[in-house]
């Protein structure tokens, strides 16, 4: 069986994941720390504790281009020594990433990549870029969404660039929790919709 590709993001209910002036410095934007109040819970044995641990628990990790740049390229490990793929349009010559991460310009050979490196483990997303080239793609297999009860009103959205593109979900698992609800979403391959 094939790993799970999972998109793991925290996002405003206006549909946000970092605020305005994203950058290096203030890589969630401005007021975009608000939706990481959640992980204060993350040693707990709650909701936010059970899904903290299950991202950590992944085998590769697939990230956009901006994202890695903003996350200080992890330093090469964002968890664990799990392999990094980091799906970009270009490679600059000489331009080698750190540690276990490596740079994928082909959306569904970087698929292809992680799946494998993951073995029998979930590949956890990161980014926005990254989550719509793989939806348009076909290979997101589900999305946890942790959803926090806030309205940022600007920013970046997660399917700001996605297109005209209809993509039906369906909800697995929802867990509650003190500040964020984390939604779990399957993905209908465009078979399945139709059906």
């Amino acid at each position: 069986m094939n790993s799970l590709i999972r998109l793991y993001m925290s996002m405003s209910l206006d549909g946000f994941v970092a605020g305005p002036d994203d950058r290096p410095g203030q890589e969630l934007g401005r007021d975009g720390g608000r939706l990481f109040n959640w992980l204060d819970d993350r040693e707990s044995d709650g909701p936010s504790g059970q899904v903290y641990r299950e991202a950590l628990a992944t085998g590769a990790v697939i990230s956009g281009r901006r994202t890695f740049e903003l996350a200080g390229r992890w330093q090469g490990d964002h968890h664990d020594g799990v392999p990094i793929f980091v799906l970009t349009h270009q490679v600059a010559d000489g331009d080698v990433p750190p540690g276990h991460a490596r740079f994928v310009t082909d959306v569904d050979d970087c698929a292809r990549q992680a799946r494998a490196a993951a073995g029998h483990r979930p590949v956890m997303v990161h980014g926005a870029g990254a989550a719509q080239a793989l939806l348009r793609a076909g290979q997101l297999d589900e999305m946890e969404i942790h959803l926090v009860p806030v309205l940022l009103g600007e920013g970046r959205r997660l399917f700001e660039h996605l297109g005209a593109a209809h993509i039906e979900l369906d909800l697995v698992r929802r867990l509650d929790d003190r500040d964020v609800t984390h939604l779990r979403y399957r993905v209908r391959r465009s078979e399945e919709a139709a059906a």
